[in-house]
């Protein structure tokens, strides 16, 4: 086996942590000795064993001599767990191959302190599969805010409610499933207040009961008018719904839902609505890494025009709703063709009748 193939069984192996591990990032590590796998780890959960030091428990004294394949940086940081960097050493691995430098701040070095020790450390093996695996950590690490992808099901003509405001359910079963697979793997699952006035939704994960992680359901509620009852609050733990009002929202409505249990964030205001910027700012204190943004087409409008939406995630499905009081996608003052954010590249997933475009934001280099 070619050192691309050891690696790509340690970024396999990262996949089973997708969705379980924030506010760490997924990976898998993989120990080899004389061309043969002799130990495998990943990581499974914040808290739990990181997936190198797995791998080492595993090859145990096999270890010495051989080469450790990891999807990112050994690190060097003693957080929720000890720094791996300098068990790596003291197993005796002689080579360390990483797709990925690490990024954060308080974690990366590990390359260094191993060569320190005299280990011979690769660095970029598979790291475009390694970048997309961990695209929503790696953009929190880099920018200091939550990765956001915009999600929305819409009609082939682009709306999503119709002309009274219906959406249920505009897709299918399928849609709706995988819709509930990106929520798992999200932090933080955010709408405006429009949104959540009008369908009252829940806004939790629905794949198993229960499901081991519950991200925040966060709205954006200028001046307070949610109500104490609204299912964003009661249909999880009352505490993790974020509601952010502004500086000036009225303090008995602020009071009603604090009463609620619901943790209510107060910050600035831009152009009469809650300050999307700041927001992810607060939301990053909060450990979110990735935030799932449902809507609705104001809301949408917000980010975008902010310049923090990274990735789109729009299921479409093979109805025509037309008139102009049916919603679409993207609220906001419009733009000219020329300033319109360009995306890609352009992946297709069939769901049922329904079909799901996913891209990336492509964002100006700097």
């Amino acid at each position: 086996m070619s050192d691309a193939a050891f690696m790509r069984r340690a970024l396999d192996l990262a996949e089973r942590g997708r969705g379980l591990t924030s506010p760490n990032p997924m990976v898998g590590a993989v120990v080899v000795r004389d061309g043969r796998i002799v130990g495998e780890g990943a990581h499974l959960r914040a808290g739990g064993p990181h997936a190198e030091v797995e791998a080492l428990a595993a090859a145990g004294e096999a270890a010495r001599g051989a080469t450790l394949y990891c999807t990112l940086e050994p690190c060097d940081h003693q957080g929720r767990t000890p720094p791996c960097s300098p068990a790596v050493a003291a197993a005796g691995i002689t080579r360390v191959v990483a797709a990925l430098a690490d990024p954060n701040p308080l974690a990366r070095g590990g390359g260094a302190r191993l060569r320190a020790a005299g280990v011979t450390v690769e660095l970029g093996l598979l790291a475009e599969d390694a970048e997309r695996q961990n695209r929503a950590w790696l953009t929190a690490m880099r920018e200091r805010r939550p990765h956001v992808t915009l999600k929305a099901a819409a009609t082939l003509d682009g709306k999503i409610a119709d002309v009274h405001g219906g959406s249920k359910w505009i897709t299918g079963e399928a849609a709706r499933l995988h819709a509930h697979r990106l929520r798992s793997e999200s932090d933080a699952i955010v709408v405006g207040i429009t949104t959540a006035l009008r369908d009252d939704p829940a806004l939790t994960v629905r794949l198993g009961e229960p499901w081991p992680r519950e991200p925040y359901r966060v709205v954006l509620d200028t001046t307070a008018r949610l109500g104490a009852d609204a299912r964003v609050i009661q249909a999880g733990t009352p505490s993790r719904a974020l509601i952010a009002v502004g500086t000036d929202a009225p303090a008995d409505r602020v009071a009603a839902l604090a009463r609620a249990g619901a943790n209510v964030l107060r910050g600035p205001t831009r152009g009469g609505r809650v300050d999307v910027v700041a927001l992810l700012a607060r939301l990053f204190e909060l450990e979110v890494r990735a935030v799932l943004l449902e809507g609705g087409a104001e809301t949408h409008a917000a980010f975008l025009e902010a310049g923090v939406v990274d990735r789109v995630a729009l299921f479409l499905a093979p109805l025509l709703l037309g008139g102009r009081e049916a919603p679409g996608v993207l609220g906001g003052a419009g733009r000219e063709l020329k300033s319109a954010p360009r995306l890609g590249p352009m992946s297709v997933t069939p769901l049922g009748d329904d079909v799901l475009l996913e891209a990336d934001v492509i964002k100006a280099a700097r």
